[in-house]
């Protein structure tokens, strides 16, 4: 269906030769913006029904007073499925701090929050196979589990800002949600307007991107400098490449696809979207208001490691 709308819009319409290098990147991003925007509103809306009654302060009190490997798991897990993206750090992590949390447990709901989501998993399933969704939510769960643990030997709680254990956030009253039908649908259509509004430049710059590079970078080019397995070199350079990026799971993945449309190796592909999704420069930015220098350059280091051996290791054993 979206296939059919581009080529009606682009070579009907437009006129464009489909083997032109502009036909090919404008066909890319009318099919890929369509495609992506239609299943943003419908997983957001379907999700927003089921998770009406989640909140940030849920998730918090959902954790706390675990064993320690039961409440890593469970801040992996929620934060796989809940919509927190780096903008929420500095409160989450505070909530947490609060909570009595340990540190290690929450720099894995950090790591797994911004860089695995149900909307980009649908999306990585609908755009590239369920194989990459696979090795990409598979590699994600493990960096967020292992890089907490690595944090927490470090002791980080000496390089957290004075001010974050000053602040007592207590047990405030909550509101009663809503769980009629009329008030979940509500819920889920705002879930739709506040998450689209937020991400849809995001969106619409990755898929620019990927069209650009689907329609005009040669294919040799790309063979030559990334696409090898063998080529070491191109998954860190993958890495340093995303951090100064700034955008989500889901705004990286019409990029990724057409780096794969490239010929670009697969864990060099996925090396790219995590480094975007959690080792993005504004992301470094926030959490600085929580954590001093040690903390942070800790966290990036140990997130570009796990990312290269990702990278490098997706790279030696795919088909």
């Amino acid at each position: 269906m979206f296939d059919a709308l581009a080529n009606l819009v682009v070579y009907q319409w437009f006129g464009l030769d489909p083997a032109s290098h502009g036909g090919a990147a404008l066909h890319f991003f009318v099919m890929d913006t369509a495609k992506i925007f239609a299943l943003l509103v419908i997983v957001i809306y379907i999700m927003g029904l089921l998770r009406a009654m989640l909140s940030p302060e849920k998730v918090r009190d959902y954790v706390r007073g675990k064993p320690k490997w039961m409440a890593r798991s469970s801040a992996v897990g929620l934060g796989a499925v809940t919509p927190f993206c780096s903008c929420s750090s500095v409160p989450l992590f505070i909530g947490f701090v609060e909570a009595g949390i340990p540190l290690g447990v929450t720099f894995s709901f950090l790591i797994a929050s911004p860089m695995i989501n149900e909307v980009a998993v649908v999306i990585l399933l609908g755009i590239l196979g369920w194989e990459l969704t696979l090795m990409y939510v598979a590699a994600g769960l493990t960096v967020a589990y292992v890089g907490g643990m690595i944090m927490e030997r470090f002791k980080p709680e000496r390089w957290v800002e004075s001010y974050v254990w000053q602040i007592q956030m207590g047990q405030m009253a909550q509101e009663e949600p809503d769980t009629s039908l009329a008030g979940r649908h509500r819920y889920a259509w705002n879930e739709v307007r506040e998450i689209v509004g937020r991400l849809w430049k995001w969106v619409v710059a990755g898929i620019a991107v990927g069209a650009l590079f689907h329609g005009y970078v040669p294919e040799g080019w790309v063979t030559e400098h990334l696409g090898g397995k063998d080529n070491w070199l191109a998954v860190p350079g993958a890495v340093l490449l995303g951090i100064p990026l700034y955008s989500n799971a889901t705004g990286v993945i019409p990029v990724a696809e057409a780096m794969l449309g490239k010929g670009v190796a697969v864990g060099t592909t996925l090396a790219f979207m995590m480094s975007i999704a959690a080792l993005s420069l504004p992301e470094m930015i926030i959490l600085r208001k929580v954590i001093k220098w040690p903390a942070l350059a800790l966290y990036a280091g140990v997130l570009a490691i796990a990312f290269m051996l990702v990278g490098w290791g997706f790279n030696l054993f795919a088909l």
